[in-house]
C-alpha cells in the first residue's frame, strides 16, 4: 500500500523511508547556474514569479563551496529531523544548463560524501540534452537520481505569459527522454496562474497520470519582492487565490492522483520579509496539514477517483 494511513497521500518521504531503511532528507545547494530565459538565449527576465532568494536557504548560495553548503544543510536535517543520509538538491535555476564535464564534476563532488545515497536536479525540460540524460543515467547505475522538471502549466498560453519559454510539448519530449534511465522523473506545478480555472488546472493531473511520472512538487503562485509578479499584484493584474481556494483544488488533484506517484510538496513558502501575496499566515507544516485535513474531512485520499473509475465505482 503506497498511501500513508494517516497522510492519505504517498509522500515522498515515506517512500525513500521505505526505499533506504532510514530518515532521508535533501539538501538544497547553488551551483551557480542560470536559466535560458534569463540569459538571452530563450529571453531575459526569467519567470515573473522567480525570485530564488523566497526558497533558498542563507547557507546555499554560489560563492560558498559545494562541500561547505552541503555539510551546513546536513548539519541542519540531522539536528533537526534526525536524518541519517541524504539527497544533495542541485536547486535553483536550471541544473543541467552547462557542459557535461562540468555537471559530472558538481555531481560527483556531491556524491563523494559517505551519507549522500544520491541527488535530484531541478531543471527545465528544454534544456536536457541527451549528453545529460546520458550522464545522469550513468550516476543511477550505482547512486540515486531524481531529475525534477519545470512543467509549471500545460497551457502553452500561459506558459507564455510567465516567460517560461518552453511548451508543453517541450515537457512531454523530455519526459520521453529521461524514461527507462533507473532515475525517478519529478513533475513541477503551479496553481493560480492568472485566467486559469480549477477545472483547467485538474486536467494536470490526467496528463501526470499518462506519464511516467514518479513523484510530483504541487505549490499555489504567489508573489514575492523583486518579480514581475509582484508588480502585477499592485496593479491588480494578479487576484491570488484563497486559501480554501487553493486547499479545495488541491485536495481535488490528489484525488485524481494515481497511488503509485510520490508527493514531494504541496505548497510554496516564502521568507516574510520578501513576501507579497498571498499572506496566508500559515507555516509549513500547517499548509501541508490544510491538504491533508481537507482529504481526511472528504474521506478521501490519493488516487481515490482514479482507483473508483478503474473499478466501475464512479466517474
Amino acid at each position: 500500500m503506497n498511501i500513508h494511513p494517516e497522510l492519505r497521500i504517498h509522500s515522498y518521504g515515506h517512500y525513500l523511508r521505505q526505499r533506504f531503511g532510514c530518515r532521508v532528507s535533501k539538501v538544497n545547494v547553488d551551483a551557480g547556474f542560470t536559466c535560458p530565459n534569463r540569459d538571452g538565449s530563450k529571453g531575459i527576465g526569467g519567470c515573473i514569479y522567480c525570485n530564488n532568494v523566497s526558497f533558498s536557504p542563507k547557507d546555499t548560495q554560489p560563492v560558498i563551496p559545494l562541500e561547505e553548503q552541503m555539510s551546513a544543510g546536513m548539519a541542519y536535517h540531522r539536528k533537526r529531523l534526525g536524518s541519517e543520509k541524504f539527497i544533495i538538491y542541485f536547486q535553483k535555476y536550471t541544473n543541467t544548463y552547462g557542459s557535461v564535464d562540468l555537471l559530472a564534476d558538481l555531481y560527483q563532488r556531491a556524491l563523494n560524501h559517505p551519507d549522500v545515497l544520491g541527488i535530484s536536479v531541478g531543471t527545465r525540460p528544454d534544456a536536457l540534452s541527451d549528453e545529460a540524460v546520458e550522464l545522469l543515467a550513468g550516476i543511477a547505475r550505482k547512486h540515486y537520481v531524481c531529475l525534477e522538471l519545470g512543467l509549471q502549466s500545460m497551457d502553452d498560453v500561459i506558459l507564455s505569459q510567465i516567460n517560461r519559454g518552453h511548451t508543453l510539448e517541450d515537457f512531454v519530449s523530455a519526459v520521453g527522454r529521461a524514461h527507462g534511465h533507473n532515475f525517478d522523473i519529478c513533475a513541477h506545478l503551479i496553481h493560480g496562474f492568472p485566467g486559469e480555472t480549477a477545472g483547467e488546472f485538474l486536467k494536470t493531473a490526467e496528463l501526470i497520470a499518462g506519464l511516467p511520472i514518479n513523484s510530483v512538487k504541487l505549490h499555489q503562485l504567489h508573489a514575492v519582492e523583486g518579480t514581475r509578479l509582484a508588480e502585477m499584484y499592485r496593479a491588480g493584474e494578479f487576484i491570488p487565490l484563497t486559501l480554501a481556494q487553493y486547499v479545495a483544488t488541491a485536495a481535488d488533484f490528489l484525488e485524481l492522483l494515481p497511488s503509485r506517484v510520490t508527493v514531494q510538496r504541496l505548497y510554496g513558502s516564502a521568507p516574510l520579509a520578501i513576501r507579497v501575496a498571498p499572506q496566508w499566515g500559515l507555516k509549513n507544516n500547517q499548509m501541508w496539514y490544510a491538504v491533508v485535513n481537507e482529504l481526511t474531512k472528504r474521506g478521501t485520499w490519493q488516487g481515490c477517483r482514479v482507483d473508483q473509475a478503474k473499478l466501475g465505482l464512479g466517474s
